[in-house]
């Protein structure tokens, strides 16, 4: 029994790797935010703008709609900010103890900031081809809960990183057709902590059910590679469409759990290595990043204004299921069962002058998560709005900069996590209540033709 809720805490938390990304900024755990220029647009003109060699973090077929050699590098400011409304809290229901109340009065408040830096650069090969290379970070965001949160037991701090390197390779196939291949070689490290009701499992033996607490932290990092590929039409002189489709990525996420106390005996009995339960272990999780798919048109209306659309379709429904595999052959499944999910978003373009180009758009995300059941503190997620504008300003015919500004008006979303003896949540205990969540993000890019 023992180690059986030790395997449980740590597939949870590796488990949880896989979640923490961009739950205010987007849907699931993507991020968006590789271009200046597309924020400032909602994304409306991420798959058929191909303004610059950033436009290749979407579409690698966008190098092919830049004459000559160029490098871009921006940064993205995420600002997200979530609360527990209405949270109840407790574990199961335990011979002899009942039900043990979770709540401590910590803040129920999760956000936190995150800087996204992206880099691409793009080389004219000859008249036919053209080779660019471009990093950026698709997952990532930090969380954190205090400790004595009522929803400790579920989530405290999560931190994820990753880096996609993507080189390409773009065929200009005719004067308005390019096609383009790229391999995404994608690193992945993951930092993230909950609580463990070590006071209630030692209750017999002087602990105090719901307070002496011990935190385990879980480390894991790898690498994993896939590919995306892309096409831009120019139509006619006016318009122009493209389309992108990028790869499942595998990664195996090796893992450390580490633990410590919170209280004088909770931190003697991790010192003492008293309980099986509090002891240091290693695991590792298999994870598939989802596959997605981009649709996009840009026009130019008139000499001063462009309209833009895009759609965006994600296989999150291959994220049914996260096994997670210890050091003695046993394994532990966490399930998933999300939904794919479709974004959607307009923008508009509009030149004040030879060095202004005023920006804005309007967005819609679908969540992945298909219930209340299955929605967590690591991933409050719900369905979101997005409202953009921004503004290029080009010094000259090769220089640009670019500011963006999104804000995120996302749906409440309930959450209901239920514990019985035997099912995932059994050491976390009931979790219940409504998320309120939004976001602001900030962007800044340049971009330099030569």
């Amino acid at each position: 029994m023992s180690n059986n809720v030790n395997r449980l805490t740590l597939a949870i938390a590796l488990a949880s790797t896989a979640l923490i990304a961009g739950q205010a900024a987007a849907s699931g755990f993507q991020v968006r935010e590789q271009s200046a220029k597309t924020l400032a647009n909602a994304l409306s003109n991420a798959t058929a703008g191909a303004e610059d060699v950033s436009f290749m973090a979407y579409n690698p077929a966008a190098i092919g709609n830049i004459d000559g050699n160029q490098v871009a590098g921006g940064v993205a400011y995420i600002d997200a900010t979530f609360e527990l409304q209405g949270a109840e809290a407790s574990s199961r229901t335990i011979p002899g103890l009942g039900n043990v109340d979770y709540d401590r009065g910590g803040s129920r408040q999760g956000g936190e900031t995150a800087t996204v830096p992206s880099f691409a650069a793009k080389m004219q090969l000859n008249e036919q081809f053209d080779l660019g290379l471009a990093i950026y970070a698709p997952y990532g965001l930090s969380t954190k809960y205090d400790e004595d949160w009522i929803g400790r037991y579920h989530a405290v701090e999560t931190e994820l990183t990753t880096i996609d390197f993507q080189p390409t390779l773009n065929y200009r196939a005719t004067e308005r057709l390019n096609l383009a291949v790229g391999l995404r070689a994608q690193y992945a490290d993951a930092t993230l902590s909950n609580a463990i009701d070590f006071g209630t499992a030692a209750a017999l033996k002087g602990g105090t059910p719901g307070r002496d607490d011990v935190i385990g932290t879980v480390e894991g990092d790898d690498w994993g590679y896939g590919y995306t590929l892309g096409a831009l039409f120019q139509v006619t002189d006016k318009t122009r469409l493209g389309a992108s489709y990028r790869s499942e990525i595998d990664l195996t996420l090796d893992g450390d759990a580490t633990f410590r106390g919170t209280t004088a005996y909770s931190d003697g009995a991790v010192a003492t290595e008293a309980d099986p339960r509090i002891i240091d272990r290693g695991g590792k999780a298999e994870l598939t990043t989802p596959a997605n798919l981009n649709l996009g048109v840009y026009h130019q209306l008139t000499d001063r204004l462009a309209l833009m659309a895009n759609a965006e379709w994600t296989e999150w429904s291959s994220f049914d299921e996260l096994v997670v595999e210890f050091e003695d052959g046993s394994s532990s499944p966490t399930t998933e069962n999300w939904n794919d999910t479709w974004a959607f978003s307009v923008g508009a373009n509009y030149a004040l002058n030879k060095q202004w180009l005023l920006r804005a758009g309007l967005g819609v995300d679908e969540s992945p998560v298909p219930s209340a059941e299955f929605r967590t503190p690591r991933v409050p997620d719900a369905d979101r709005q997005w409202a953009t504008f921004g503004a290029t300003w080009m010094p000259s015919p090769e220089l640009g900069i670019t500011a963006g500004y999104m804000h995120v008006f996302a749906d409440d979303g309930d959450i209901d996590q239920q514990a019985t003896a035997d099912n995932e949540n059994a050491s976390k205990g009931n979790l219940s209540g409504t998320y309120e969540v939004e976001a602001d993000v900030f962007a800044l890019s340049v971009d330099y033709r030569f």
